[in-house]
């Protein structure tokens, strides 16, 4: 029970902090949302193409990306298009600002 009560006590900002830490915490990834953020959107393709790593890598990575809430994908079949999520990007932008303030 201690172990539960430790992990309860950090706090939600703590939380998103730390996700969104991870999943900047490779350079690929880096790559990945600066490509994204300068555009509306980007297929899966498009991406491959503009990056040097192989398609299943680029997969996990955004796979990553999508977890921590940074990106969104639509599957249009056969095609996924990702992009920024705006509102989780403006909020993690916030919190690691103020982190660092």
């Amino acid at each position: 029970m201690a172990k539960q009560e430790k992990k309860e006590k950090y706090s939600n900002n703590q939380k998103l902090i730390a996700r969104f830490g991870n999943a900047l915490g490779n350079p690929v990834r880096i790559a990945i949302l600066q490509l994204l953020v300068n555009q509306s959107c980007c297929y899966h393709g498009d991406m491959a193409e503009e990056l040097p790593i192989a398609h299943s890598t680029l997969s996990q990575h955004l796979k990553v990306l999508k977890h921590a809430g940074l990106i969104q994908g639509e599957i249009t079949p056969p095609k996924i298009k990702y992009c920024i999520n705006r509102e989780n990007w403006n909020l993690a932008k916030g919190l690691l600002i103020g982190f660092f303030d």
